[in-house]
């Protein structure tokens, strides 16, 4: 009888063993499965089960979670959710997440190891943390002001803090909010559709995802490079450049809108932006020379995130005379985003110093404990700092004597660069207006802000009144913002 009792006991053992084999395989071999399985609810049950972390702007939330009391329980909400969606993006029950959203997605959600006092503990329970903050550098009072001067028009403002490389403000117009995709009704969907099919594009950040052809604002970068390479030594001396040029190899002949621009200074072309004495300039300069000036400044940069990614801007390599003439006066393949257009106003003000980018100043555990910090950012040269001294001081002459007045502040020293950009078949489109500028307060040490604002409705159509007289405006706002002024 023993026998039988030692033999149905090892039998039990074995079935004991195996029940054992086989849990271990579904939890630790087919768990990732598992999870992933549509049919899973379990893990976006967990998801929203609690209210998610939250978005600050000059330390007030500009989200936060509503408790609908359904299966997923919490679904996001945004207190001005038009004004900040290109900076927070969606967070979607049906459609995911996008931009701070999507990028801090693990502090938000609580599903971020660092976030775990023991983060081993956590891998075996699969405990879900509190989640935490993100609080981002940008200004309310720059960002408002950028929203308020776009206003029905369609087009973008980027604002940076020089010394740091810290976005201020982030604006894309037509805008939409991001709470019409938190749930996940049919509402949701019916507003996801109409959203995606609508011609404005209002879920297109064109702040960091659209480029542009730069115009005239790209003389700011091809008159570094000219500094920078010896082409021009004297601001004041004459350039020797016919007005109109023709351009090399062909008999297309490139004209101005303003007068007065043959042969003149490097000062007086850039007050009136002159096409001639640039597209000349960038001949003059080489390829070599203007795309590695071009790159400095941030164009061709594949890896740049915000932290989300940023759509390269780009100054094309390959061309030849002809065309390195257009895309040195920011036409032919030259594109850029406003954010990058800031960056070249940015390094101008720096002197000849750029700071990457960034948005996100720190992120904190639930009760404020600071879990990571931007720290130093990257810096590289973008021109020599003598040539910053001279191109800060043709940016001051455009606001003070030249095209760009509309953006002159009491109380402060301002630069800037207007600019309109053709586009269209045969160049039909009314143009992009452009403007990009710096400021300084007369009692600073150094300049607090850098701009960059493309209208692409704007109401003028020829010349740099377009860059002057739409985007210029927009900008001052921004930069007394900023200023305190």
């Amino acid at each position: 009888m023993s026998r039988y009792i030692r033999h149905a006991a090892v039998f039990c053992g074995l079935l004991l063993v195996a029940l054992l084999v086989n849990a271990a395989r579904v939890q630790v071999v087919q768990g990732p499965a598992y999870d992933g399985n549509p049919a899973n609810r379990r893990s976006d049950i967990a998801r929203y089960g609690s209210a998610r972390g939250d978005i600050l702007v000059d330390g007030i939330p500009v989200t936060g979670s509503r408790d609908t009391g359904e299966q997923l329980r919490h679904e996001r909400t945004y207190p001005d959710g038009p004004l900040y969606a290109p900076v927070t993006g969606f967070a979607s029950q049906v459609y995911g997440t996008t931009f701070l959203e999507h990028a801090e997605d693990g502090i938000l959600s609580g599903a971020d190891s660092v976030l775990a006092p023991f983060p081993f503990w956590n891998e075996v329970t699969r405990a879900r943390n509190p989640p935490g903050d993100v609080v981002t550098t940008l200004n309310q009072a720059a960002q408002e002001a950028a929203y308020r001067g776009l206003g029905s028009r369609k087009g973008a403002v980027a604002a940076i803090e020089p010394s740091t490389g810290r976005i201020l403000a982030l604006v894309s117009t037509p805008s939409y909010d991001p709470a019409e995709l938190s749930g996940n009704g049919e509402p949701v969907a019916a507003a996801w559709a109409r959203l995606n099919g609508d011609p404005d594009k209002p879920m297109l950040n064109r702040a960091v995802r659209q480029t542009y052809p730069p115009g005239s604002t790209f003389k700011v970068v091809t008159a570094a490079a000219a500094l920078d390479a010896g082409v021009v030594t004297d601001l004041d001396e004459p350039t020797d450049s016919p007005d109109p040029y023709t351009l090399p190899g062909t008999r297309t002949r490139l004209t101005n809108e303003s007068d007065d621009c043959a042969d003149a200074s490097l000062r007086a072309a850039f007050a009136w932006s002159c096409n001639t004495v640039f597209a000349k300039l960038g001949v003059d300069v080489g390829v070599a020379d203007m795309a590695s000036t071009a790159q400095s400044f941030g164009f061709n940069d594949t890896t740049m995130r915000v932290p989300f990614s940023v759509a390269r801007s780009t100054f094309d390599a390959h061309v030849d005379k002809a065309q390195l003439a257009l895309s040195s006066i920011g036409q032919y393949n030259t594109r850029a985003t406003p954010l990058q257009m800031a960056m070249v106003s940015a390094a101008v003000a720096n002197g000849g110093l750029l700071r990457e980018p960034y948005l996100v100043e720190r992120t904190v555990r639930e009760g404020g404990e600071t879990v990571s910090t931007a720290g130093p950012r990257p810096v590289r040269q973008a021109m020599n700092p003598a040539t910053a001294v001279r191109m800060r001081e043709l940016m001051t002459d455009v606001v003070r004597e030249g095209t760009g007045g509309n953006a002159a502040i009491r109380g402060a020293t301002v630069g800037g660069k207007t600019g309109t950009a053709q586009h269209g078949i045969g160049n039909a489109g009314v143009p992009y207006a452009w403007f990009v500028s710096w400021a300084q307060a007369d009692d600073d040490m150094e300049p607090k802000v850098a701009v960059a604002v493309v209208v692409e409705d704007a109401s003028a159509d020829r010349g740099e009144i377009s860059g002057g007289g739409d985007a210029a405006p927009i900008a001052r706002a921004v930069m007394r913002a900023v200023l305190g002024l």
